[in-house]
């Protein structure tokens, strides 16, 4: 059976001001996150959180590893939290809860995948916690599933990403769920492929007229430190047809011979994979991610995007401290991979960079710059206290449509490589920053 808890707020809403740049909220889901490694706060989730009409969903382990579900009417302070009778198994953070909701508002749920058989269940009625038994989407190519990405596509149907293939030996699949038939169906299989060489690691964008964009870097093997290069397609037909960033239409599938190279980074540059990238309105695309220059010993944040001149690279520059890249497993850095999300300021370009470093004491921090075409960045902490091995994930569509940013928070503890730490069950929290 299930249980239903309705969680009322004794705490938090606490507003910091941080420079006069901005203002924080934070509020409380639950105290029972699961925390013996980041399988909650991985940046590859897609969604930890999402938002449906005046509505909001959030998902977490708890700290029997069992599949909660939780929503609230937007702004409120009070969410009903749903433990499932699903287990997924928490102790590998690759095994991540990914959701959404469709244009009719039924949640669709996958979780719990690492090379393995798919594990997905729909919500039983619109804006319902109680989720269905599982199913197949298609019952092909769905034995060896990895990364399980939501998006929202505007006419109310859903894609779905996910990798078939293990880490250096992996294909990018890519479903659509119909609305109006209740159906999945295949759009492309093996898209991007490692012609048993490689695989593609990526991130993807949606922009407001429905344009996908993604970006990815190759990795040669299980070895993190084969990361290298990254590489850019987009698509106005939902997936249907790719070009690169002039309009040339790709061959697919898109290889490592024919891909466009939006930035040539070479191996063992402790080139992360897996990051983010944004959209705006005008379909222009920001890629964030981490590496370090040739010749520098600090690994750098970095902002890819494309001007008229053609792409560009933003060197941060801010950090101090090097760190070397390499091994198998979800690893143990003291960096987060950043989140980036972009707005228009007057006649400027704004952008803000989420990120976590143990420099700055592993707290939330934001890099804020008013002018992406100018170096002016600020750099400040959105909270107060320490979230350990935290990354960002965020609402998408809470911020698409409102600008609101809603970050999913949760200190918790990785073990490089795998593992699982010794650590009591801490606080799931939303954290909420506007933009001036």
């Amino acid at each position: 059976m299930l249980r239903h808890i309705t969680v009322f707020f004794l705490l938090v809403v606490a507003f910091i001001d941080l420079n006069a740049q901005h203002k924080v909220s934070m509020t409380t889901i639950a105290t029972n996150g699961w925390a013996n490694n980041s399988v909650n706060t991985v940046i590859f989730r897609k969604n930890s959180l999402t938002t449906h009409g005046d509505v909001q969903y959030a998902a977490y382990y708890d700290e029997d590893q069992f599949l909660v579900l939780a929503k609230r009417k937007l702004g409120a302070k009070k969410w009903t939290v749903v433990r499932t009778d699903y287990k997924g198994d928490a102790t590998d953070a690759h095994k991540s809860i990914s959701i959404i909701a469709d244009g009719d508002g039924y949640l669709h749920v996958a979780w719990g995948q690492h090379n393995n058989a798919l594990n997905y269940a729909v919500a039983i009625s619109p804006g319902s916690l109680t989720l269905s038994k599982k199913s197949a989407m298609l019952s092909i190519k769905e034995d060896k599933v990895s990364y399980p990405e939501f998006y929202n596509l505007n006419n109310g149907d859903v894609l779905f990403l996910y990798r078939d293939g293990g880490s250096g030996n992996g294909n990018l699949m890519l479903n659509r769920y119909d609305v109006r038939n209740k159906t999945w169906v295949r759009v492309q299989d093996n898209m991007i492929d490692g012609q048993g060489k490689r695989n593609a690691y990526w991130q993807m964008a949606l922009d407001q007229k429905g344009t996908i964009h993604l970006s990815w870097v190759w990795r040669e093997s299980p070895d993190v430190a084969s990361n290298h290069d990254m590489c850019y397609a987009k698509s106005a037909d939902g997936g249907k047809t790719w070009q690169n960033s002039s309009g040339t239409n790709y061959t697919l599938p898109i290889t490592a011979l024919n891909a466009e190279y939006a930035c040539k980074i070479p191996q063992k540059s402790e080139l992360i994979n897996q990051t983010s990238m944004f959209a705006d309105d005008k379909g222009q695309v920001f890629i964030a991610s981490y590496w370090r220059n040739e010749a520098e010993a600090v690994p750098q944040y970095h902002i890819i995007f494309k001007d008229k001149a053609g792409w560009k690279v933003k060197d941060l520059g801010f950090r101090s401290t090097s760190f070397s890249l390499s091994g198998g497993g979800t690893k143990r850095i003291p960096i987060s991979r950043p989140q980036i999300i972009a707005w228009t300021k007057g006649k400027d370009q704004a952008v803000g960079l989420i990120f976590r470093d143990s420099e700055r004491g592993n707290k939330v921090s934001l890099a804020l710059n008013e002018n992406i075409k100018g170096n002016n960045w600020k750099v400040s902490d959105l909270t107060v206290t320490e979230v350990d091995d935290w990354e960002p994930s965020y609402d998408t569509e809470l911020w698409k449509k409102k600008s609101i940013l809603n970050l999913f928070i949760q200190k918790v503890s990785q073990v490089d490589g795998e593992g699982k730490a010794s650590v009591a069950a801490s606080a799931v929290q939303v954290l909420e920053w506007k933009p001036e």
